[in-house]
């Protein structure tokens, strides 16, 4: 089953899915924004919006989602609260921007969901201007780490919606251009993290 496919059948209940559980982490992940000074920023997979309602408003802000049926709702959200974004149906792992275009590239809940989280960094990576930041939310298992439950998990759940055996540090391993600034436990004892990366 395609990611654009099954995030289709989702959409409709998405949020009921994951909006509760994840309010207090994305809460802490969006704070990270709270800088006066108005900054481009580019926050990949929107999904259906659940991160606007905390988005400061003083940035700029451009999206991007990979299903239109996501992006339906995203919009919705958008109108009721008056936030103006820039969306774009787009491929995180082939994203249609130029070299070092934002300040900022947000990733909340999209590294473990794409099927290849090494190429969706690296063009999140490539997007962001030097010395510019990536704010990672997202659910990663720790280097050496056997997590034997979740990686029988993914077997099925890779197909369907999301991964729960990718690798954080292997991923940053390929990308030298990347600096490690904060690595902090978000949830479930760590298996959800905040990870803040900044562009050499």
């Amino acid at each position: 089953m395609g990611l654009k496919f099954s995030y289709t059948l989702l959409a409709p209940i998405y949020d009921s899915i994951v909006a509760s559980s994840t309010q207090p982490m994305r809460i802490n992940s969006l704070k990270r924004l709270n800088k006066s000074t108005p900054q481009n920023i580019l926050i990949n997979g929107i999904g259906t919006g659940l991160d606007i309602p905390y988005l400061p408003p003083q940035h700029n802000y451009t999206a991007t989602d990979l299903t239109p049926a996501m992006l339906e709702k995203c919009k919705l959200r958008m109108a009721q609260h008056n936030l103006d974004i820039k969306l774009h149906t787009a491929d995180v792992m082939h994203l249609p921007f130029a070299d070092n275009q934002f300040d900022i590239v947000l990733m909340n809940l999209i590294l473990a969901v794409v099927p290849d989280p090494l190429l969706a960094l690296q063009e999140a990576s490539r997007v962001v201007k030097p010395s510019g930041k990536i704010f990672i939310m997202d659910k990663f298992i720790r280097a050496g780490q056997f997590a034997p439950t979740r990686r029988l998990l993914n077997l099925f759940m890779r197909h369907i919606a999301t991964r729960t055996d990718v690798v954080f540090e292997t991923l940053l391993k390929q990308c030298p251009e990347l600096i490690l600034l904060n690595d902090k436990p978000a949830l479930l004892n760590g298996w959800f993290r905040l990870i803040d990366l900044q562009k050499k």
